[in-house]
């Protein structure tokens, strides 16, 4: 007998972490005990999904993501939640999910608390109050946002709050307050010693790599803080990342906070604020450079300001990165316009130490290159076209059926409504009905998953002559054909060239 498969999906966000009720264990007791209480436990398959720290806004969740991932491939016969505002507050989605997607894969959804089960609303939307459900969690997520944010701008201005992460070259105190951290503050402190004697940022950076000083990621990764990916970095410091701590007033007491603003509610999207709307503290914690100092660096550091500086689009701009340590090559505006590798310019161990590339040759050469791997997979379509003709009217059969089946059932209760069946000749013809229903649904749903595998597999084919066409007549590389098909492009000191495209297997 096949196993019925059982969702137990539990999300737990930060807000929530208030509230012992919400909390994971007491979400996964709920769920266990409904599951118990089921007639198809006995032979149920029971998996939990746990999103913890995750808002409901959105549905931008990875255990979420996994879940209506099984529901397409009709691996999941249940979900169960504690109530609505579990599985989402944002009323147009989660109605999306619960009454056309779920239905569609014909998966059950329970929400315990809310007594909300589709299984007794067939056909149906749930009424109203599964409606207002839906847009109270919405509003009750935007309300708690908003006032999450007042409070923390009423903390801002009293210079009271404080984020989590501490700049570098400082660290958290026992009470939570930012202290300078000795081994870091001591290299801060040089940058700045190096730039008032008049040394430029990359000369820094140089020394810096020349004294062996670990670069801010790998230090913090060194002392247990991996969130830097620090796999490319080889002890290298960039520029910028100098150029940041030398403009970076925390470093002479002050807290900087509020600088950017998130976009919408739920999301991760931000951007950067006036600076007259920063909240700024002076003397808010131990300062590492003298005020004074700050400012002779400041007066130091060249800025150029260029408000009507026309900008050019280059084909390649922004793709191009080295392929020995996978950093992004950066183009010169000399009279012969090149690629360079200025990460490599510190250490003269790596291969490309001092790596220069042409860009009009490089641009040339990625051309020609995908000219001669298209070649290679053409012709296109040697076998005929893929004919859908026969799928839709295969899907259009079983939606009539689908639709004269629910009629009948319809007419089924309406019968039994005016007493002319009994209630067991109702129940056992309806029986019929939804197991043929069931039957119905399922191959309706072979039949969508086999019109998408040929609908993408028609698309990949007319990508691929849409970049035949494009490239078959191209004389140089344009930014509309990059944008088009490739991702990134990897070049090595021996002049070799990887591509990665975005539609990969239009090429392969």
């Amino acid at each position: 007998m096949q196993k019925y498969e059982i969702a137990l999906y539990i999300r737990l966000s930060i807000e929530d972490y208030k509230y012992d009720s919400l909390s994971i264990e007491n979400q996964s007791l709920v769920l266990h005990e409904f599951v118990a209480s089921m007639p198809e436990s006995e032979n149920a398959e029971v998996t939990e999904y746990i999103d913890n720290g995750y808002s409901g806004t959105n549905f931008e969740r990875p255990q979420v993501q996994k879940l209506l991932e099984l529901v397409r491939e009709n691996k999941i016969d249940c979900i169960i939640v504690k109530d609505l505002s579990r599985f989402g507050r944002n009323s147009i989605e989660t109605g999306y999910f619960i009454e056309r997607v779920f239905p569609l894969f014909h998966t059950r959804f329970i929400s315990v608390s809310d007594d909300f089960d589709t299984n007794n609303f067939r056909g149906d939307t749930g009424g109203m109050d599964v409606a207002f459900k839906y847009l109270i969690n919405e509003y009750y997520s935007r309300d708690m946002s908003l006032k999450t944010k007042s409070a923390k701008h009423a903390k801002m201005q009293r210079g009271e709050y404080q984020s989590k992460i501490c700049p570098y070259g400082y660290r958290k105190s026992d009470d939570g307050r930012m202290e300078p951290d000795p081994e870091a503050a001591a290299v801060v402190q040089l940058i700045y010693e190096l730039a008032a004697s008049g040394t430029s940022a990359a000369e820094i950076a140089r020394e810096l790599f020349r004294r062996g000083i670990p670069t801010p990621g790998e230090y913090k990764a060194a002392h247990g803080n991996h969130t830097h990916d620090i796999s490319r970095t080889h002890g290298i410091w960039c520029s910028s990342t100098v150029l940041r701590i030398l403009e970076d007033e925390r470093y002479i007491g002050s807290y900087v906070i509020g600088k950017r603003a998130v976009i919408e509610v739920g999301g991760s999207r931000s951007r950067m604020k006036d600076r007259e709307k920063w909240h700024i503290i002076p003397d808010h914690h131990p300062a590492i450079i003298d005020k004074a100092l700050f400012e002779q660096v400041q007066a130091t550091q060249r800025r150029f300001s260029q408000p009507h500086k026309v900008k050019h689009d280059y084909p390649l701009k922004g793709i191009v990165f080295c392929g020995c340590c996978g950093h992004a090559l950066s183009r010169t505006f000399q009279k012969t316009a090149r690629y360079i590798c200025r990460h490599s310019q510190a250490d003269k161990s790596l291969d490309c130490y001092h790596a220069a590339y042409d860009a009009a040759k490089l641009e040339q050469g990625v051309l020609l290159l995908m000219k001669k791997q298209l070649e290679v997979t053409l012709p296109v379509n040697p076998d005929g076209t893929i004919q859908l003709k026969a799928v839709v009217e295969e899907r259009s059969a079983y939606e009539q059926q689908m639709d004269e089946l629910l009629d009948c059932k319809q007419n089924l209760f309406e019968q039994y409504l005016m007493g002319e069946i009994t209630l067991e000749s109702y129940q056992a013809q309806k029986a019929i009905y939804d197991e043929r229903l069931l039957l119905i649904k399922s191959a309706y749903a072979a039949v969508v998953a086999q019109a998408k595998k040929k609908q993408e597999e028609l698309e990949r084919r007319s990508n691929r002559q849409n970049a035949a066409k494009l490239l078959e007549d191209a004389d140089e590389l344009t930014t509309a054909m990059v944008s088009l098909l490739i991702e990134k492009v990897r070049v090595f000191p021996n002049k070799k060239i990887e591509i990665e495209y975005k539609v990969r297997d239009i090429f392969e």
